[in-house]
């Protein structure tokens, strides 16, 4: 195995901490993922090897055992898309937007998804109950002025509790497929721009993000003023990300907005310095000709291709059935992606 940068040749203790490092993955019979796991390693000794307070330690140990404990939690639904929610821990049952929560969340469940949510009441319960426990994940933030997760997901294996917000809105980002937004206050709002900031950036795969509302409020075009005055018309947010995300008060537009993003549209991933877009069929040789004349400019350089699988994505048995577009792609046209995506669902062939 390549050294670890970070031991240096002319440090026998160093080589002999690689070797126990080593030691120790052939105790446990590790060789998936062996070199990941020795790096996870050796970053955990150089905590005992270098100045470190203890509360910097403890933060470390303790958002690990999170991250842990949630992958453990996801990982048999990998293979099933996945709706978080979010939205106010306090609004109450007869609010019409918690009565349209519990609506959607049943819809997405007989379309064979799940729904995450943050465990707690308001919108978080309103999503639970719509999908039912069976449907549903919960990732609940330890607040000491809330009450803990809700009835709907008490005592469910696939509740996870955790101390810090950002462990727990990387597992949303992570987990998720698709994303509705309710009306909510400081926690909703920031976890709504995180989202919109990761997938803008590039942080996070393209998902469709819808923020709804019930007809009776503006709560979401009141907030679409301030972001179109003070972000879009300044320039602050480039105008393509509009297409980032949908404000609605239509539930079946919402519904449609989830369900057509994956109509052929599958996922994507990078491969060297390609850009894979995964799809269920491939455009036709002039539907690519159209695509390449209308999206040929977010490549930094050559062009929008079909390709056969690649070796990389075979090796790890990726979506073997899938059709392939790549592209060496400028990692900054984000909105102009969203855009590609759109287009690639509407392909003749479907």
């Amino acid at each position: 195995m390549k050294q670890d940068p970070r031991f240096k040749d002319t440090d026998q203790e160093s080589h002999s901490l690689q070797d126990d490092i080593n030691q120790i993955l052939d105790k446990l019979g590790t060789k998936k993922n062996r070199d990941l796991l020795f790096q996870l390693l050796s970053v955990c000794i150089n905590f005992a090897e270098t100045t470190t307070d203890r509360l910097d330690i403890k933060i470390a140990s303790s958002a690990l055992a999170e991250l842990h404990e949630a992958f453990q939690t996801f990982y048999p639904y990998r293979a099933v898309r996945k709706l978080t929610i979010f939205g106010s821990a306090r609004t109450v049952e007869d609010d019409p937007n918690y009565q349209a929560t519990v609506s959607i969340a049943k819809a997405m469940t007989k379309l064979d998804w799940m729904i995450i949510t943050g465990a707690g009441p308001g919108i978080m319960a309103a999503g639970i109950e719509g999908a039912g426990r069976e449907n549903s994940f919960g990732v609940n933030i330890k607040l000491p002025f809330e009450q803990g997760a809700n009835l709907f997901i008490q005592q469910d294996p696939k509740l996870v509790e955790m101390k810090y917000f950002f462990t727990r809105k990387l597992i949303f980002i992570k987990e998720s497929d698709a994303f509705l937004v309710l009306p909510g206050g400081f926690g909703t709002l920031d976890e709504a721009f995180e989202l919109l900031t990761l997938i803008q950036t590039g942080k996070a795969q393209p998902a469709p993000i819808v923020f709804y509302e019930s007809p009776e409020t503006n709560y979401w075009e009141d907030w679409l003023e301030y972001v179109d005055r003070r972000l879009f018309d300044t320039g602050l947010v480039s105008e393509a990300d509009r297409r980032l995300f949908i404000i609605t008060k239509d539930e079946d537009k919402a519904l449609d907005e989830f369900s057509n993003f994956y109509r052929n549209y599958h996922s994507s991933r990078s491969v060297g310095d390609l850009l894979v877009i995964r799809v269920k069929k491939g455009p036709s040789p002039s539907e690519l000709k159209s695509i390449n004349r209308d999206f040929g400019k977010i490549c930094h350089s050559g062009k929008i291709e079909a390709i056969p699988i690649t070796s990389a994505e075979k090796g790890e048995k990726d979506g073997l059935e899938l059709d392939r577009l790549a592209l060496r792609f400028d990692r900054v046209s984000h909105g102009e992606l969203r855009a590609l995506i759109d287009r690639l669902n509407q392909v003749s062939s479907l």
